[in-house]
């Protein structure tokens, strides 16, 4: 099993957003080597669940939440992608077993470029595009599909000046969920400073609720006001970051408070398969 299967991609905290976070998204891939001149788009869901479609002009959609095959989801994403290389123009790829030994998404995507997603509020881009006979031969199954995905969309909304940090809206209630980029020693024991100085909210009002490990990387989340719009929570995270890279840069042992602070901390862990 490879644990961080996104290592060694430029944005991989956003790689990792978009397959465990984020409802609806985008985002254009660049390509390296011989497939560098082809259109290929990163998706977070594509109907019927399926794994890539070839539009009828060539650009391929990747599907990225699919069901994984090996133990590797860097190389089942890589053999989907070379399926669609090799496929007819108008192909909606279906599921197949697990792939041999081959390239993974390292070998083929330009690694100086990182992923930046582009939310989107429902799956119309599922039809983007697509020729008048395609849209007519899969209207009733694909538009099923489509019905079905745009009903459990999560609201959310991807924070800037900070990276990998998205707001949503589940249930009613508002979250800060944030894909973080540090070895989960070194982040813990940052989060147990912060906490044992009362600093590890974003706001006054606002509570962290946890966090949970996702592709070898740990993801908090903190609890906020529901009537706080979204772009408001930007210079908060902003804030947090310039507490957390001075939490990181302590030197020496935890104190007391804060290694108490750090078992509380680990209690409210989860880990997604």
């Amino acid at each position: 099993m490879v644990t961080r299967p996104f290592e060694g991609l430029a944005g991989e905290c956003d790689w990792i957003a978009l397959r465990e976070l984020l409802s609806s998204a985008t985002a254009p891939l660049s390509l390296a080597g011989a497939a560098s001149g082809r259109d290929v788009t990163l998706a977070t869901v594509l109907p019927l669940a399926l794994p890539a479609v070839v539009r009828p002009d060539g650009r391929i959609l990747l599907g990225l939440q699919v069901q994984a095959r090996s133990g590797d989801v860097s190389r089942d994403l890589a053999h989907t992608l070379e399926q669609a290389f090799a496929a007819d123009p108008g192909t909606m790829l279906t599921g197949s077993g697990p792939p041999g030994p081959g390239p993974r998404l390292q070998d083929l995507l330009d690694p100086t470029v990182a992923v930046v997603p582009t939310l989107h509020e429902d799956f119309e881009f599922w039809l983007d595009g697509a020729d008048q006979d395609s849209v007519q031969a899969q209207t009733a199954e694909v538009r099923a599909s489509l019905e079905r995905a745009n009903a459990v969309i999560v609201p959310t909304v991807r924070l800037t000046g900070v990276s990998a940090a998205y707001w949503c809206e589940v249930g009613g209630k508002a979250y800060l969920r944030w894909v973080m980029p540090h070895e989960e020693d070194a982040l813990l024991d940052a989060f147990a400073r912060l906490a044992a100085a009362k600093e590890l909210g974003l706001a006054p009002d606002t509570r962290y609720a946890g966090s949970f490990r996702a592709h070898g990387r740990l993801v908090p989340v903190w609890d906020l006001p529901r009537d706080v719009p979204a772009a408001e929570w930007a210079e908060p995270a902003a804030a947090f970051e310039g507490r957390l890279a001075g939490a990181l840069a302590e030197p020496g042992p935890l104190p007391a408070a804060a290694r108490r602070a750090r078992d509380a901390l680990r209690s409210r862990q989860l880990t997604l398969r």
